[in-house]
């Protein structure tokens, strides 16, 4: 369905008689001035579903909280996103509901959230009550229930078009009531919902599957790395890591706003170590003069790299690419001679059991952190350098193995997403 430029003729909203909103598949704010599909009508949904606000009793009175009736909040839409809902985080009571605006709506009600997180949409599976972020519609007996929901999916984050505010975006009342939707008679709708609903079943059956076997793929490697720094063989011994470097520092830690040029010298950041991999996005750079004035943390080839703050725990080693270059608020760690390799140490911070020795001797509640000072009396089991490269060549052969069936998996959910799509699209253009 070819777009077409719409504006709102209701009044009241704010800007509502000047927003143009074009429509992606069957939703429009205002008439559309482009055709339904063959058998299709485009209708005023007020006019076939009766909008209902929401409510929340006030939390100054705790007996109004606790009961028999569900109340949906915002957090059960994120969890229940596109489903049928029958509990819910939260419950109020009679008392809560009749001392409140609040009201209870009948089973089959069609929930969208309005505000904080714009489009999530689920459906009542009982009589229940919901928040003040919610547009909710009751359907007359010409719309399948499903059938909205299913349109409201169909089109997904488009609907922010219909919401203002720039800081906190907010689909107004008078914007909803002007909400126009494109549909068939019901027996058509049912048929359609019947449809994607055995499609979308074997949909999630498939994606269940993906994520199972993406699981399975991560954890063969993690069982890998957990087996080789467990089960040591003859001539490990286990040194502090203070003990066999030669240098354990901090990268540059301070304002960075007037350090960055166009071009110049790469400065490595925390977002680009992840999961034993160094990735540059080549979008900062500094001047040699700040390379050379901040020479503590300038980086040599085989250099360890553990983020400090944040995601603290991911490590990646440094490669002739980057040698010499400089970095921001990561621990800089160089062996002392024919201690380690840093691939090697790179992957033993990698393993579960370090990633969970990370977690034991962070700092800061907000924001996790470590310290040097930590990270120095960390024990690491060392084998000689021999054995160190042996280990790191099968891990990087299982490693290499475990992120091509990764992308696999990762394709074929990508492909399940675009198949929905796909469906949906079908389905509001009246071609299924």
């Amino acid at each position: 369905m070819r777009s077409a430029e719409l504006r709102i003729t209701e009044t009241g909203g704010r800007d509502a008689t000047t927003r143009h909103i074009p429509p992606k598949l069957a939703l429009a704010v205002g008439m559309p001035r482009t055709p339904a599909p063959v058998g299709w009508r485009w209708t005023r949904l007020t006019e076939i579903a009766r909008l209902e606000s929401g409510h929340t009793p006030s939390r100054k009175h705790p007996e109004y909280w606790g009961g028999q009736v569900p109340w949906i909040g915002i957090q059960d839409a994120r969890r229940n996103n596109g489903k049928r809902i029958q509990e819910t985080h939260e419950t109020t009571n009679d008392i809560g509901i009749a001392n409140s605006s609040a009201r209870v709506l009948p089973a089959n009600t069609v929930c969208l959230t309005r505000t904080a997180s714009v489009g999530y949409v689920l459906v009542m599976g009982r009589p229940m009550a919901t928040s003040q972020d919610f547009l909710n519609w009751v359907c007359s007996s010409e719309l399948d229930p499903d059938f909205l929901k299913y349109l409201f999916i169909a089109e997904g984050k488009e609907i922010l078009r219909f919401a203002s505010g720039s800081v906190h975006q907010t689909i107004y009342f008078p914007e909803a009531k002007a909400f126009h939707i494109s549909h068939p008679l019901l027996p058509e709708q049912q048929r359609i919902v019947a449809i994607l609903d055995e499609a979308f079943d074997g949909i999630a059956a498939a994606r269940a599957n993906a994520e199972q076997n993406l699981r399975n793929a991560r954890a063969l490697f993690e069982s890998h790395l957990q087996a080789v720094f467990s089960q040591r063989g003859e001539g490990w011994e286990e040194r502090r890591l203070g003990d066999v470097v030669s240098r354990l520092t901090n990268g540059y830690v301070g304002p960075t706003r007037n350090i960055y040029q166009d071009s110049g010298i790469p400065y490595l950041l925390a977002r680009h170590v992840k999961n034993n991999r160094l990735f540059f996005d080549g979008k900062t750079f500094i001047t040699n003069e700040f390379n050379q004035k901040n020479k503590k943390s300038i980086l040599k080839f085989n250099d360890v790299l553990l983020v400090q703050s944040g995601h603290i725990g991911h490590s990646a080693v440094v490669t002739k690419e980057h040698d010499g270059h400089n970095c921001h608020a990561m621990i800089v760690i160089t062996s002392a001679e024919g201690a380690f390799i840093g691939p090697y140490l790179s992957l033993f911070f990698s393993s579960s059991g370090m990633q969970q020795k990370f977690q034991e001797i962070r700092s800061g509640s907000t924001v996790p952190h470590l310290t040097c000072g930590e990270v120095k009396e960390l024990l690491v089991p060392l084998p000689d350098l021999a054995t160190q490269q042996r280990v790191v060549d099968r891990s990087q052969e299982l490693g290499t193995e475990t992120q091509r069936l990764e992308s696999l998996y990762q394709r074929k959910l990508d492909a399940l997403d675009e198949l929905k799509k796909s469906l949906l699209h079908q389905a509001f253009a009246g071609q299924l």
